[in-house]
């Protein structure tokens, strides 16, 4: 049986960094997968395949959209559905093999199959054939899977989740969404931008719920002027499927809704994914909604088998979870790092994108701290205005009294790649006045954040 200091279930973000960390510092390591492939549900099912996608159908709808304002005439665009798959299938190949190249680098070793617990110090791995292998310590980073609620089962024919909408043979007529948040919302887009009449039933009052508010209200906006229909407040009371045909009834304040489409996608969230893990052979505690109990050193009740990412606590992130798998590694190698949590940014890739990190407007009122506002639009940036994306804004809420940045929220052309200036500015806890008066490059998107910053500092935005 072989020993080693560190033995990782999972291979996704949270797992795979974690590992190569603990070569980095050290550490005689292993990796556990289940699958033939490395990367997890991000680079396999998630994130990767779905940006892709989502990339493709941003490329069509520009030149359907765009080209002809912009002096290009290519006649009319046709959608080749069978390549975008593949290109995108492409996408995933080229991702996963460089981790598997970075496993190989660090000297990792791979072991293919079901990790499950012996003891506290003991994996059995049933792949192609059963082994084991002892380890000082074990990190649960095993993931999580899309869930659904009774009366909408997921048949992976018709109901599907966001694993079967990533690999459809063709674009559905109407895609009814079950659920208004970000995987609703951006697979919802792709398949709306390649022609797919959408229609989003959401439970709360507004799109991406868990965000500021005005993000929502903003996204709900611009998403009805795309074309989607949107039937928020609305509790599912059935699915059902007859051929090709899939019937969604739902109850708002106004009564019943019935609507018939040739696919739907259940996206109401996602649970923790620990089948087969067999914790209580380890004396693991899971809590009540299946996730593994971890202290803020992610260390379960057994002190040398830890937890990260989507089956612990916590937004399920493909970073955060990165994030953990490398604190939990320089943990072990007796290091003092630390993660502070309010500074994980969150990012929808729709198109105009929404980014947030930090506390919502709502939080700061149920708080009671006092804050103020700085909020500027993209429609007067000028770099905005030339790539036609004139929707969102970028909103900054500062402390009232100290002008410490506690929050920033964008929706807007590549917010994604925005947002990390707040948060690299709120773990140094930076004012917004000190992010006002850093130089931003002209013409470049990232001025509005300049400009929503000096909006917060006494009212003092330079081209509203």
């Amino acid at each position: 049986m072989n020993n080693y200091d560190v033995a990782i279930i999972g291979s996704g973000p949270g797992g795979y960094v974690c590992a190569i960390r603990c070569a980095q510092l050290g550490l005689k390591t292993a990796i556990i997968e289940k699958y033939s492939t490395l990367g997890g549900t991000c680079l396999n099912v998630g994130c990767i395949p779905s940006k892709a996608l989502l990339d493709s159908s941003h490329q069509y709808h520009d030149a359907t959209h765009k080209f002809a304002a912009h002096g290009i005439n290519i006649g009319t665009p046709k959608v080749d559905f069978k390549q975008m798959i593949a290109r995108k299938q492409g996408v995933v190949d080229q991702m996963t093999k460089g981790v598997d190249f970075l496993m190989k680098k660090n000297k990792i070793d791979i072991y293919t199959g079901m990790g499950s617990f012996v003891d506290a110090n003991t994996l059995e791995i049933a792949g192609d054939k059963k082994e084991k292998i002892s380890a000082k310590n074990i990190i649960i980073a095993t993931g999580s899977k899309p869930t659904s609620f009774p009366g909408m089962e997921i048949d992976k024919k018709r109901v599907i989740s966001s694993t079967e909408a990533l690999e459809l043979k063709e674009i559905p007529k109407h895609l009814i969404v079950i659920g208004g948040g970000v995987i609703g919302l951006e697979l919802g887009s792709v398949y709306q931008r390649l022609g797919s009449a959408v229609s989003i039933v959401e439970y709360a009052p507004s799109v991406i719920a868990g965000m500021d508010a005005s993000l929502g209200k903003e996204m709900g906006r611009v998403l009805k002027k795309q074309g989607m229909k949107l039937h928020l407040g609305h509790k599912v009371t059935s699915v059902t499927t007859k051929g090709k045909v899939v019937t969604v009834k739902a109850e708002g304040k106004k009564g019943e809704v019935t609507l018939e489409g040739d696919y739907c996608l259940i996206s109401v969230g996602r649970k923790p994914y620990t089948d087969g893990l067999n914790a209580d052979k380890a004396g693991v505690k899971l809590d009540d909604k299946g996730r593994v109990e971890t202290n803020d050193h992610l260390q379960t009740n057994i002190s040398n088998i830890y937890a990260i990412g989507d089956v612990v606590k916590g937004a399920m992130l493909a970073h955060k979870a990165e994030e953990e798998g490398v604190m939990v590694a320089e943990l072990i190698a007796g290091q003092k790092p630390h993660i502070n949590y309010n500074l994980i940014p969150g990012v929808v890739y729709t198109w105009p994108e929404i980014a947030c990190v930090g506390q919502t407007e709502e939080q700061l009122k149920e708080s009671g701290i006092k804050y103020k506002v700085g909020q500027f639009p993209f429609r007067a940036n000028g770099r905005a205005v030339a790539g036609m994306d004139l929707d969102g804004f970028v909103k900054i809420l500062a402390d009232a009294e100290t002008d410490e940045v506690l929050g920033a929220h964008m929706i807007g052309p590549r917010v994604a790649d925005m947002i990390s200036e707040i948060a690299l500015a709120m773990e140094f806890r930076a004012s917004a006045e000190d992010i006002g008066r850093v130089c931003h490059a002209h013409p470049t998107t990232s001025e509005v954040t300049k400009e929503a910053a000096l909006a917060a500092t006494d009212n003092r935005a330079l081209h509203s």
